[in-house]
């Protein structure tokens, strides 16, 4: 489809580039940035008072298939993606099978081809069944179409069955992603600190997160493997990720909405929708995310969207499943965090576009020169919202399968008109 968006400002992190101007789109790439004198359309879209900047990238958003369809399913989760202005995804590995055969990962990105929606980058299982001993065939999973390996939120107990898979890892250039918790310390329910002690509730001390850091910190210095560090939620950890990119070490990390806007107090009484891993940690902590994102120690920001089903989120605070949904909230929150610390736009958009592409960097193959920024020539993942407009999150209005979120209620600014998808039209509000 040929699709020409009009009067928008253009913004683009990875260029820097902010002006008014058109963008015409064909045969799947961005043809020109600027005058479309000459470009005929099938499709015009006028974007006055809006802005157009590249699709979002995702790097930690379940999908729920294969194994948990009762909780998501592919068309609900990625129609919520392209609803939320997210064209690239990454998802981890902990379905049902586990992500650990070749076959089960082209079986996924076949099935999400076919939707013609967003991309979907599978991480493959770094140990077989994410049981934490037997390494996976990591050549033969990134053949399959695996950016990485994963152990989701299953910490490996064996640090020399982890220093084997970031050797192995380093020996082929693959990126290991790990969520920072030393297994045993982890096993609490909330944030260690006296909220949780006055609510009984098991607490995760932040001693969980940053010695699991300075042990994969060690690892890395010993292997040279690439490690990108998902979902830090301490201020320590933030230290720790800053002294360790100052030895100018291989690593990368993210840190999610979740963590990026709440904390421990927002659990208010027990509210099962606030169950999430990691856990909401105090406001020091939630201060040290925002400041380290803001100076790119932490380089990216993501959903962490894992649909629960009501069955599993009705339930005692302790016993309910971690989780909250996230993809439609990505955007409005970024612009959100940029608002509330003085970030500005540009930074705002570039920890969910160009930031994440980056860390995702080689293993884009082809896309690596476009996926996350707006060029001529490069692919056309684009996406048009309205920074002013104010919507009030309703759980039930959402498209993801999924309907609990801390933000249930939030006023939010910063709508979704339309996303473009690899040059397809894969969503446009309604009330345009």
């Amino acid at each position: 489809m040929k699709i020409l968006i009009r009067n928008g400002r253009v913004v683009d992190p990875a260029s820097k580039f902010d002006a008014v101007a058109d963008v015409a789109v064909a045969a799947g790439r961005i043809v020109t940035i600027g005058d479309a004198g000459g470009f005929t359309a099938a499709k015009t879209i006028d974007a006055q008072g809006c802005i157009v900047a590249p699709g979002l990238v995702d790097l930690a958003a379940r999908l729920r298939e294969p194994g948990y369809e009762h909780e998501g399913m592919l068309e609900s989760e990625l129609a919520a993606a392209v609803a939320g202005g997210v064209t690239s995804l990454v998802c981890p590995p902990d379905t049902d099978p586990v992500l650990d055969e070749p076959g089960l990962v082209e079986m996924l990105k076949f099935r999400a081809e076919k939707l013609h929606q967003a991309r979907v980058f599978p991480l493959g299982a770094l140990t077989r069944k994410l049981e934490g001993e037997i390494l996976t065939e990591m050549v033969e999973l990134t053949e399959a179409g695996c950016v990485g390996f994963s152990q989701a939120d299953v910490p490996v107990a064996d640090t020399q069955v982890l220093q084997r898979a970031l050797q192995y890892a380093a020996t082929f250039g693959c990126t290991v992603w790990l969520r920072p918790q030393e297994l045993y310390l982890g096993r609490g329910v909330a944030a260690s600190g006296p909220l949780a002690t006055r609510f009984g509730l098991p607490g995760i001390p932040v001693a969980a997160e940053t010695i699991a850091l300075h042990t994969i910190v060690e690892l890395v210095k010993l292997t040279g493997a690439r490690v990108h560090l998902c979902r830090l939620s301490s201020a320590d950890g933030v230290e720790v990720v800053r002294q360790a990119k100052a030895q100018k070490l291989p690593v990368t990390c993210d840190v999610s909405i979740n963590s990026l806007h709440l904390i421990d107090n927002d659990i208010g009484y027990f509210d099962s929708r606030a169950r999430l891993n990691p856990p909401l940690r105090q406001q020091r902590d939630r201060d040290a995310l925002r400041a380290g994102l803001a100076d790119g120690t932490i380089d990216a920001l993501v959903s962490d969207h894992t649909p629960v089903d009501e069955d599993a989120k009705t339930l005692p605070f302790g016993e309910a499943e971690p989780g909250a949904t996230g993809l439609e909230l990505l955007l409005a929150l970024a612009l959100r965090w940029g608002e509330d610390t003085n970030a500005g736009l540009l930074r705002s958009l570039a920890v969910v576009t160009s930031a994440p592409a980056k860390v995702l960097g080689a293993s884009l193959g082809t896309l690596q020169a476009s996926l996350g920024q707006l060029a001529a020539g490069g692919v056309a993942d684009l996406t048009v919202f309205d920074p002013k407009a104010e919507w009030m999150l309703t759980p039930a209005e959402l498209r993801s399968q999924g309907k609990h979120t801390p933000f249930a209620g939030w006023a939010m600014r910063g709508r979704v008109r339309c996303t473009i998808a690899a040059g397809q039209l894969a969503y446009e509000a309604a009330d345009r």
